[in-house]
């Protein structure tokens, strides 16, 4: 099996060309925030979709049920909090306000993510025919409906993002990214074992990435 790193997500490219769409009309720190918010929602729509399929297909009438979600570990995605709601939304003045609704429309059934998703996409500052145009490419351009075969592609995708931004933001822009050799190389040296108790985050991360790579 190939080895799961942030270099065959499949869809690099687009995710590197959304982010290039903002260059010029927000500061590059705020790539990620924007970006990233969009990775998600595109994310557990097309994993909402595809559970939404199988359960029609099942007949039993609970497509419309939070719980036939949950219980597979998939968050329930409102219908305004779809990606064709807002890919429908995205060459309109209100597609910040669209988007800013569907990540509260998303905490309210997902109690988990309450106060965790982005909202400042109603912002003056982000320029609505710029994120119309970034929307266009999460909507025509990045596949995610392989999301059960891929259950590690949204935090590689994360990490890749976190790469490319550290990357381009310069001074300080790797605060939040540890590069996989560094993180490699210190599992390496920690030899850390199951059920080891680490009180430091990242070396909880470490420990938790030993696991998956065992």
């Amino acid at each position: 099996m190939a080895e799961k790193t942030n270099a065959n997500i499949g869809f690099e490219k687009q995710i590197w060309d959304a982010a290039c769409v903002l260059w010029g009309h927000i500061p590059a720190a705020e790539y990620r925030k924007v970006i990233i918010g969009l990775i998600f929602l595109r994310y557990i729509s097309a994993a909402f979709d595809a559970q939404y399929k199988k359960l029609v297909a099942d007949g039993d009438g609970f497509e419309d049920d939070p719980d036939a979600y949950l219980m597979d570990n998939i968050f329930f995605v409102p219908k305004e909090a779809r990606w064709e709601t807002i890919a429908a939304a995205a060459h309109t003045p209100e597609i910040g306000t669209v988007i800013d609704k569907a990540m509260r429309a998303i905490e309210d059934d997902n109690k988990s993510l309450k106060g965790v998703l982005p909202k400042n996409y109603a912002s003056p500052d982000l320029d609505k025919k710029v994120l119309g145009d970034v929307v266009d490419i999460f909507t025509n351009n990045i596949d995610m409906s392989d999301t059960q075969a891929s259950e590690d592609l949204l935090g590689r995708t994360y990490e890749y993002c976190i790469a490319q931004f550290a990357e381009k933001e310069g001074v300080g822009g790797g605060e939040f990214y540890t590069p996989s050799s560094i993180v490699k190389t210190l599992v390496a040296i920690l030899k850390p074992e199951p059920n080891s108790r680490v009180y430091e985050q990242r070396c909880l991360r470490l420990i938790q990435f030993k696991e998956r790579c065992a």
